[in-house]
């Protein structure tokens, strides 16, 4: 009997085109050499989510000075793209003010990734983000800032 699922003309092993080829290999450097990888002492934002769908957790570091991001970290445990998302997130924030931040959007997230995500995968490739949001927000109602 024949499989009727595909095309007859369709590769089996095709994975998407060559331009999402790169963005899968660099979301694999990133989890494999995750940039900005360690802990901030004395950061004014140090919060951590939990994607209880699948167990992934991060914890993210941000150091402000003048009301700019000098420096971001993160640790934690997750699959690629938690991972690679937060590393790609920590190099985008450096020099960043809290406004801008609070501007960065989901699509800014699937950007840097650069590739489409299911329904599951998007909760991960937003950890990060919704780890930072919070985390800001934690900040500025520690000190009296109204949004």
């Amino acid at each position: 009997m024949k499989n009727t699922d595909f095309d007859d003309n369709m590769d089996p092993n095709w994975l998407g085109d060559e331009e999402e080829e790169i963005y899968r290999e660099n979301i694999i450097d990133h989890f494999k050499n995750p940039r900005n990888y360690g802990e901030i002492v004395e950061a004014e934002i140090k919060h951590s989510e939990l994607n209880s769908i699948c167990g992934d957790i991060i914890r993210l570091f941000v150091k402000l000075e003048r009301g700019k991001v000098i420096d971001a970290k993160f640790k934690g445990n997750g699959c690629a793209i938690s991972m690679a998302a937060t590393s790609m997130l920590t190099e985008k924030l450096k020099g960043k003010t809290l406004e801008d931040i609070k501007k960065l959007t989901k699509e800014d997230v699937f950007e840097m990734l650069g590739i489409k995500l299911g329904i599951v995968r998007m909760k991960c490739g937003l950890l990060c983000l919704n780890t930072l949001m919070n985390g800001v927000k934690i900040l500025e109602d520690k000190n009296g800032i109204k949004n």
